[in-house]
């Protein structure tokens, strides 16, 4: 058993982490409070791999595996949030969807682009009456003319302005449940395909959420992903990985949150004394760094597991549950620790603590990790 990253894996570590500093850090409170999407770092993310780290050379990508991605998603969230999520919805949604369900012809039009950072993607399951019930699903897909008559919208879709390529579900067959919903490629150069509404929010604001809308948008047969009716199930394969990510991107958060949370420790006098000298905050910091690294081994695990091709539901939901939450207590308590400060926007405190409330939400709440959880356990 080995819990240490091998040489290759910490060089990948490294070369993310100067490159979250040199060319992320600077900005990050200027695209936080601009709600700015940073498309000048695109051609940058695709030129170091990491538009295309799950995918073999052969479509355009890095060629990594799942151990490597969660490290790299982390490294980013310890700089930024936004930009780890972004980066997260079109590697382990978007593009991991058309490579592991997509033809040869789809993945060779759709995913090369994607894994070269040519196109931007995005991934729609949630809906406003279909949130953690994903299989409440009201998009519908009608037989048209050889293709499929698309009507209905998905909300909170991470990368929906940006992106160029959407992987979404449809109803194709009500009257079979999850059974028919089926998953299609949307692009945007499809007439009665848009973005819609941007949403305002608390934290992860430099990543974009918005709704996408399908008015009589027509999408050939060729668009469609796998079989008919198999939709939902490929997309509950799909959150697997995905909340590997959203696991890796919560203990980047949080080791963040810690680092600025120790650095202010150190330099913050009170009583004649830096305040890391007190015992009241030296637990509160033990606490956060065996928090974070147990959050970290759990995901690394999972990750692990995943790259041997070994059933991860379980394990996924488990460390996605566990580290998002610990996201969220250690940056609280790395605001505390700053006291006053932390709630002011010129220490990063609390842009940690409200860029971590998200990951306990997106891609399966807490509570539907839990359920995923149970299942599993009593199945047993």
């Amino acid at each position: 058993m080995n819990f240490e990253l091998n040489e290759e894996q910490q060089q990948i570590k490294f070369s993310v982490r100067e490159f979250a500093e040199s060319e992320i850090r600077p900005h990050v409170m200027e695209w936080d409070e601009a709600q700015h999407f940073p498309v000048e770092l695109r051609p940058k993310l695709a030129e170091l791999g990491l538009l295309g780290v799950l995918f073999p050379e052969q479509y355009g990508g890095a060629g990594m595996g799942y151990v490597e991605y969660a490290t790299i998603i982390e490294e980013l969230g310890r700089v930024c949030g936004s930009v780890g999520l972004s980066v997260a919805a079109h590697n382990s949604l978007c593009s991991n969807h058309i490579y592991t369900f997509g033809s040869e012809d789809q993945k060779q039009k759709y995913l090369v682009p994607l894994a070269k950072g040519e196109s931007f993607g995005a991934w729609g399951l949630t809906e406003s009456q279909a949130g953690s019930d994903s299989a409440g699903t009201r998009t519908s897909a009608v037989r048209s003319n050889g293709g499929w008559n698309v009507n209905g919208s998905k909300n909170f879709i991470t990368n929906a302005i940006v992106c160029e390529t959407l992987v979404a579900v449809a109803v194709t067959e009500k009257e079979k449940g999850n059974r028919g919903i089926s998953a299609f490629i949307f692009d945007k150069s499809m007439e009665g395909f848009r973005s819609d509404k941007k949403e305002n929010k608390v934290g992860m604001r430099a990543s974009e959420t918005a709704s996408v809308v399908f008015e009589d948008c027509y999408v050939p047969d060729e668009n469609r992903l796998g079989n008919e009716g198999e939709g939902f199930l490929q997309a509950m394969h799909v959150l697997d990985g995905g909340r590997i990510s959203i696991a890796a991107l919560s203990v980047g958060i949080a080791q963040g949150a810690y680092e600025a949370a120790i650095k202010y420790a150190k330099g913050r006098q009170q009583f004649g004394k830096p305040i890391s000298e007190f015992q009241a905050i030296q637990f509160k910091l033990a606490d956060m760094a065996t928090q974070i690294e147990c959050a970290r081994l759990l995901t690394q695990q999972a990750a692990a597991m995943k790259d041997a091709g070994k059933p991860v539901t379980q394990k996924s939901a488990m460390a996605k549950v566990f580290a998002s939450e610990t996201a969220v207590r250690v940056s609280e308590e790395s605001v505390q620790i700053h006291g006053g400060y932390g709630y002011t926007k010129d220490y990063p405190a609390e842009k940690y603590w409200r860029d971590s409330k998200l990951c306990t939400i997106g891609e399966g709440t807490s509570e539907i990790q839990r359920m995923v959880i149970a299942k599993h356990l009593l199945r047993a």
